[in-house]
């Protein structure tokens, strides 16, 4: 059985780490006693998961607070990597904790077990399509692209503009979408990154600048709904900041960490961050007391390590930004009283200080409209070209259904 680690800890730059790390899984696959891919277990936690396969739960108590977090973030159904000896032992694991980064548990040369982060090597792939309506936007969408997303990302685009129930044959949808791919599946969710509807021959545009994550029109008006948080406590220090993916110089290792920390007394009042839905209230793992908010667009927030809930606060329950949901605590595994906020965006961990103090713009800056309109006129014209008879291609299909769950031996 190939050892992962062993090759990454060579001095290679980071490209060709990917590519190892990408050779390294593919030779387990063909080579390994068994290879699993398999759906994280609903109610499983990691020290669960440690458990069953006979590894020490002081792998997991011994980690950095970072990393026990990251092992909160695992979700059920996510799917991860399961490889093992000849005699059914346990070998390695590689289980995707967000978008970006993954965790690694090893058996190194001398049989010990090691705990490390690694960067998930995904391919991305930018599409322009367009599509003639001849059922509706939803099936002849996911048809033609056999994502179920891309369709509801274009109705709320067009929410209040366009009334997609009118639609009849003949009439057009255009977009220019970015995807993630990981072993020939998709992986994350589609970006929309511009889009066209023609209905009876009038045609409507967004198209997303990327200097402020807004969609505009062909003319550079707004239409974005933004939604601004408040920070839901009053706290003394930032003590941990939001990592993606950071590669480490003097730990020579990756480290994420999904969420901000906010020091504060124990006890302190924490807050809503906006309007919202209570979707999740209760234990999770190393988070400890949780609470988690639906604000709806594909937005959620988290609150960790709480010492306790406000009485009668219930799931399903909807609460207003300001409302009191809990109290600062040092539950689950923290080093102290403090708030782990998390931000969600379609399920994507984003930075919560970029969101909540981003500024309030009402439109494009002179410097940045003529830039925005000159992208604009491509993308229009790609979306014409792609929309003639004979350009019109259909999108890249990538496989969704087919998961092996065990490899055998050659």
């Amino acid at each position: 059985m190939y050892n992962i680690n062993l090759i990454l800890n060579k001095k290679v730059n980071l490209t060709v780490k990917k590519i190892i790390l990408s050779i390294i899984i593919f030779l387990n696959i063909l080579y390994s006693a068994e290879v699993q891919e398999l759906p994280w277990p609903k109610g499983v936690s990691f020290l669960t998961f440690l458990e069953k396969h006979s590894i020490p739960q002081k792998l997991y108590f011994d980690l950095e607070k970072e990393d026990k977090e990251l092992c909160s973030e695992i979700v059920a159904g996510k799917r991860f990597f399961l490889y093992t000896e000849d005699n059914g032992d346990f070998n390695q694991v590689l289980i995707p904790v967000s978008e970006d980064i993954q965790i690694h548990i090893y058996k190194d040369s001398s049989d010990i077990i090691k705990f490390q982060t690694l960067p998930i090597n995904y391919k991305e792939h930018t599409e322009s399509i367009a599509i003639p309506i001849t059922v509706s936007v939803s099936y002849d969408l996911q048809k033609a692209t056999g994502n179920a997303t891309l369709a509801v990302q274009l109705k709320s685009l067009f929410r209040g503009i366009v009334d997609f129930r009118k639609m009849q044959k003949g009439d057009f949808i255009a977009l220019k979408y970015t995807k993630k791919s990981l072993y020939g599946r998709p992986h994350g969710l589609p970006e929309l990154k511009a889009a066209m509807v023609e209905i009876n021959g009038k045609e409507y545009y967004r198209i997303k600048n990327n200097k402020d994550d807004k969609y505009y029109d062909e003319k550079g008006k707004g239409f974005s709904k933004s939604f601004f948080f408040k920070i839901p406590l009053t706290y003394k220090r930032i003590s941990s900041k939001f990592t993606k993916k950071r590669w480490h110089p003097v730990l020579k290792r990756y480290r994420a960490h999904l969420g901000t920390d906010f020091a504060a007394p124990r006890g302190r009042k924490i807050y809503a961050a906006g309007n919202g839905r209570i979707e999740f209230k209760g234990r999770r793992g190393g988070y400890g007391n949780t609470i988690i908010i639906n604000h709806g667009n594909g937005y959620k927030t988290l609150y960790a390590h709480q010492n306790g809930f406000r009485k009668g606060l219930k799931r399903g329950q909807r609460v207003k930004k300001g409302h009191h949901i809990g109290y600062v605590g040092s539950t689950g595994l923290s080093s102290g009283p403090h708030l782990h906020l998390g931000l969600y965006k379609n399920g994507k961990a984003v930075d919560p200080l970029k969101v909540i103090r981003k500024p309030k713009t009402t439109g494009l800056t002179v410097k940045h409209r003529a830039t925005f309109l000159a992208n604009t006129k491509e993308i229009i014209k790609v979306f014409q070209y792609e929309m003639k008879s004979e350009n019109r291609k259909q999108a890249t299909k990538l496989d969704r259904l087919t998961y092996k769950s065990e490899v055998k031996k050659l």
